[in-house]
């Protein structure tokens, strides 16, 4: 289950700059995603297999930009953002989105587009969060609830958070950064975040 949340993070991530303006609404920029995905992969998913710097690469460019990596972190992190020091919340900050964006790049890849159903909210989107709904239809028949957090910045709507099944991406890496931190120390959870993503 952690790792369709995290697929299904990533692919709406890159869905928040499909249509290239700010002023999408929440339900419009996940609509997006089916179309933007199928033509960034659409013919080269065999090949990107084959080449995973090549499909880092691609993902990267267009998450990077639109992924509230930041607000993510911070969120995963809880108390120990503040205790942390400016260099080891900008060192978490990009271990941890690299560490993401390795381990499970390569979920996209088996992305089906008409498996994905999204629901249109009711009413326009008030405040600067926004919760979409969306269900995810599964090879075996079962549909599981797919619901994505967002929240409205300078340049637009971006991705924070996905609950699958009512669970909670953050949650999830929030309970295990807290137990790990608690033990070993952020320096330690950073440079094992680093070791597993490559060293990047």
């Amino acid at each position: 289950m952690k790792k369709v949340s995290l697929v299904l993070l990533l692919i709406c991530a890159s869905a928040v700059g499909a249509t290239g303006t700010a002023v999408d609404s929440p339900y419009q920029v996940i609509k997006a995603t089916a179309a933007n995905m199928t033509t960034k992969l659409d013919g080269r998913r065999e090949y990107l297999a084959d080449h995973p710097d090549e499909l880092y690469s691609l993902v990267s460019d267009i998450m990077l930009p639109n992924f509230d990596r930041r607000y993510a972190a911070f969120l995963v992190l809880n108390k120990h953002w503040k205790s942390a020091t400016d260099e080891q919340r900008t060192q978490f900050v990009e271990a941890f989105y690299v560490f993401l964006l390795r381990s499970y790049a390569k979920g996209l890849l088996e992305f089906d587009p008409g498996h994905i159903v999204v629901f249109a909210p009711e009413g326009k989107a008030e405040g600067k969060r926004s919760i979409i709904q969306t269900e995810m239809r599964m090879p075996d028949g079962s549909e599981i609830p797919v619901n994505y957090s967002l929240r409205l910045t300078s340049s637009g709507w971006k991705v924070y958070d996905v609950r699958v099944d009512g669970v909670s991406y953050i949650r999830n890496y929030r309970n295990q950064f807290d137990a790990e931190i608690s033990a070993t120390g952020m320096d330690a959870v950073i440079a094992r975040l680093q070791a597993e993503s490559g060293g990047q």
